[in-house]
């Protein structure tokens, strides 16, 4: 189970919780940024519960959120979260990489922002030696991971204590409280603006449930979940919070993306500083690894189950899913080529990748809903299989409860991707897209039916996000 709780941690302290306090300043003021915090410990504490709750309601379900979606929704619904939850892994996987470098490159002048194909070639030797640690197998790369986890939790750990005991000032975190002369605009509109900020920091939350079927014990996952989530969440808002009480919000806002280590500066000096910056490198190690793994898993699980050509599930004699791991890589490598050419932005690849894990979220939830209230989710050729009408005995009152954590995990999802700007969300489906030819080649192959009549309607709702993202690019209005 702890090395669940490592997973979940590895993966979700990643570079998000040190961007954190330039993040959220540059849209919130302090007191917009804990309703924020309120709303979203609420809404991923619901999406949490929601996946400790299927581990337990379907326990044969062994791929996590793939697996719940498919069995739930259909199979294109599941192929496509899976789709989603892969690409975003692979964007975060370059976010990753590119804040390292550039963390590295205020020390190292080579690495720095006058040198992208330094970075760009850094990024890609990097993304390979950890394939070649992940062909090794799972509990080499799982050692690793708790051993990175563990190293950076000490830098966010000594941020806390000397933020609080020697810079932390009531007053200036109530100066300006609300925000009132600033130009973030309302406090609904500066909490709106933080939401997706405060997913990315909780992205990887369902870590353990993604690697459930590694798991000795169904139970050990949902435990697992929720130890991580609450960890996690802790850590987040002190950070957040703290920050507020050294600097104001505009000073906030104008610091670099590594701006836990500028306000720790303030706080002791320059050492500070290199502290964090080293358990960002660490962190940052820790999450690419985490996140190398994690984006395999939904590739080779849909290979697995006949929704992509079945040699990408192959698995090398060391247990490691070498088709599924190498397949990620190139396409890793190849949105690294993309990125650095276009100059994409850090904090644009971490709202494009938000936003196509939003879509597993979303299913998930909606299956539960579904789970609580009917007893089953939607109809498709594989439901029996799939113990979609079976599982553990549930009481009356285990139900009412699963159907509220469904219901309110539903509607924060639903309030996340309303808060998207409409780029991210054009861009997300246009991502999403290219997922149908593998999907629809495979079905023909089978002979199998393409789509029920709830994936038609996402089909077409995907086309037309998607020619919207085409027509964008095409008038340039729209750009990353």
């Amino acid at each position: 189970m702890w090395s669940l709780v490592a997973l979940i941690i590895g993966s979700t302290i990643g570079s998000g919780i040190f961007s954190l306090p330039q993040n959220v300043a540059s849209a919130a003021g302090p007191g917009a940024m804990l309703i924020g915090w309120v709303l979203s410990g609420v809404g991923m504490l619901a999406i949490a519960f929601v996946f400790q709750v299927l581990a337990v309601r379907r326990p044969h379900l062994d791929a996590g959120v793939y697996s719940y979606v498919r069995a739930g929704l259909g199979d294109y619904i599941g192929f496509a979260s899976g789709w989603g939850y892969w690409l975003g892994s692979v964007i975060a996987q370059v976010g990753y990489a590119t804040l390292f470098f550039n963390t590295i490159g205020h020390y190292v002048p080579v690495f720095g922002p006058d040198h992208p194909v330094a970075t760009a070639v850094a990024v890609s030797a990097l993304t390979w030696t950890i394939f070649a640690v992940l062909s090794r197998g799972v509990k080499q790369a799982a050692f690793m991971n708790a051993v990175t986890t563990v190293a950076k939790l000490v830098p966010i750990g000594a941020f806390i204590v000397l933020v609080a005991f020697l810079g932390f000032s009531w007053e200036r975190f109530t100066l300006d409280l609300w925000s009132t002369g600033g130009s973030t605009g309302s406090v609904f509109d500066q909490v709106q603006g933080i939401m997706l900020f405060t997913v990315w920091v909780f992205i990887g939350i369902e870590g353990a449930s993604v690697y459930s079927k590694q798991a000795r014990s169904r139970r050990d996952v949902g435990r697992a979940t929720i130890i991580g989530f609450l960890t996690v969440l802790a850590l987040l808002v002190s950070v957040s919070t703290l920050s507020y009480g050294v600097l104001t919000q505009e000073e906030l806002a104008a610091l670099p993306d590594n701006s836990m280590a500028s306000v720790l500066e303030v706080v002791v000096g320059p050492w500070g500083a290199a502290l964090i910056s080293l358990g960002l490198c660490l962190s940052v190690l820790g999450a690419y690894v985490s996140w190398q793994m994690l984006c395999a898993e939904p590739v080779a699980m849909m290979a697995f189950d006949g929704l992509l050509p079945r040699r990408l599930g192959a698995v090398n004699i060391a247990g490691a899913p070498w088709a599924a791991q190498l397949a990620s890589s190139v396409v890793i490598q190849i949105t690294v080529v993309i990125f650095f050419l276009n100059e994409t932005a850090y904090i644009s690849m971490v709202q494009l990748a938000t936003v196509l894990y939003l879509v597993p979220y979303l299913f998930s939830a909606l299956y539960l809903v579904l789970l609580a209230a009917r007893g089953r989710g939607f109809s498709h050729p594989h439901a029996g299989e799939l113990f979609d009408d079976s599982g553990p005995t549930v009481s009356r009152g285990d139900n009412r409860r699963h159907l509220v954590v469904g219901v309110v995990a539903l509607l924060y999802a639903c309030w996340l991707f309303y808060a998207a700007d409409l780029t991210y969300l054009l861009f997300g489906a246009l991502a999403v897209l290219p997922g149908l030819v593998p999907y629809v080649w495979t079905r023909l192959q089978a002979s199998e039916r393409l789509f029920n009549t709830f994936e038609w309607a996402v089909v077409a709702l995907l086309l037309a996000a998607a020619g919207g993202a085409v027509w964008g690019l095409s008038q340039g209005t729209l750009s990353l």
